[in-house]
């Protein structure tokens, strides 16, 4: 089977997806949706097809192969990929187009819609041919918030009511997507992150009951939708119980986040570490492994991958309820849901949370098991594999009959 991706190529969702599937022996290629001229450290088993690249990039490793112009300098690849952007504003979509009638691949997949989608769409538009059977993947917030924006709504629902099959880890975005005219054919409903090897990441689980941990875990994503700033209010107002805990905020550096870390910390006493985003992935685990709440808040998600790697390592989860927690915890028992903007409402959370030790310890027993039957590494990997598979199904239920080919009927 010959697969053509579209995605974005520094994405770690994108790369676990894909390692879900390398090795099944199929032709796999990613055109990235943003063109970074980069890719992932960990991505491996594709051919990349870059516009520019630097050269020294080019990793030789796990059948990972380039496709574009290599170039010696980095510089020299912003410089050229600024002059594509300002000469012809299309480029991106001409060179997908292309590539779809060089490559002739069996199945097209645009794993995200604001970019992957709106791009195969512009490719579709730019040569006016009949694509092969299109898949498309709504991410986080691709509908749930954008749909509701006028500058998107009629691009979403164009990608939709042009794509064959969609995708998605919520049942809330599968009604969502009907009401914007998909018409087409619904996968299954399953993260898009991949699975967790739950034997190996038990390993970074502290020992004994969540109620012993003394972490408190968030995360720290802060802008048009994160409110980290939202849960370190809310943790402030819990000062006078906080004794004897230390905060981790997990995030990507932003400096309002930094800033307003500080001023907890030298207001309260209370340590606060931040943890880069980027850390290795064990390394954010073993910190869900070892607290006893984990907080996520953000106005707009799918399902959150810290989320679920929380429920995994027996962190108490207090979460935003734009992010369909509720499709996988029970409110005021696996978990609690919130409103993202109130501190008012997060803090009654977290201190029910910090008090209660039978909630929390009884949570970890339930969330365990919902995620050994939904998140196993195994059960996701053959999920991703029946995928495709019934993607190509369909393609083959769709093909004329012939006379030496009885199956058609």
């Amino acid at each position: 089977m010959k697969l053509l991706l579209i995605g974005m190529a520094d994405s770690i969702h994108v790369v676990k997806w894909i390692n879900q599937i390398n090795q099944e022996g199929w032709n796999i290629h990613l055109f990235p949706s943003i063109d970074i001229c980069s890719v992932h450290p960990d991505m491996s088993g594709v051919t990349v097809h870059h516009s520019f690249y630097w050269a020294r990039d080019n990793r030789k490793k796990a059948n990972l192969n380039f496709r574009g112009i290599p170039l010696p300098f980095y510089g020299l690849v912003l410089s050229f990929k600024g002059l594509l952007n300002r000469y012809i504003p299309n480029y991106r979509a001409a060179k997908l187009g292309r590539l779809i009638k060089k490559l002739k691949p069996d199945i097209i997949h645009s794993i995200e819609i604001q970019h992957a989608g709106y791009l195969t769409l512009e490719a579709m538009k730019v040569y006016q041919q009949k694509l092969p059977p299109w898949i498309v993947t709504n991410y986080g917030s691709d509908i749930y918030l954008f749909g509701r924006l006028p500058e998107h709504k009629q691009k979403i629902s164009e990608v939709l009511t042009t794509c064959d099959f969609y995708s998605c880890e919520c049942k809330r975005d599968v009604e969502l997507a009907k009401k914007m005219g998909f018409s087409g054919k619904i996968l299954p409903v399953f993260p898009n992150s991949g699975g967790l090897d739950l034997k190996t990441i038990s390993r970074f689980k502290q020992n004994g009951k969540t109620s012993d941990r003394r972490n408190i875990t968030i995360k720290g994503y802060q802008g048009w939708a994160g409110r980290a700033l939202v849960g370190l209010r809310a943790l402030e107002r819990c000062a006078d119980i906080l004794s004897g805990y230390e905060i981790n905020i997990i995030l990507l550096a932003p400096p309002e986040v930094i800033i307003a870390a500080a001023l907890f910390q030298e207001s309260t006493g209370i340590t606060v570490n931040i943890i880069p985003e980027k850390s290795p992935h064990y390394d954010i685990l073993k910190i869900h492994g070892s607290s006893r709440i984990s907080i996520g808040l953000s106005i707009s998600d799918a399902i959150s991958t810290s989320l679920l790697e929380a429920m995994a390592m027996g962190s108490f989860p207090i979460q935003s309820w734009t992010a369909c927690a509720d499709e996988w915890i029970v409110d005021g028992e696996t978990g609690f849901l919130v409103h993202p903007n109130d501190p008012e409402t997060v803090e009654k959370a977290i201190r029910k949370a910090l008090t209660d030790d039978e909630l929390v310890n009884q949570a970890a027993i339930i969330n365990n098991k919902v995620i050994e039957e939904r998140l196993d590494v195994l059960i996701l990997k053959n999920k991703a594999i029946e995928f495709y598979k019934e993607v190509a199904k369909e393609k083959l239920r769709y093909l004329p009959p012939t006379n030496n080919c009885s199956r058609f009927g």
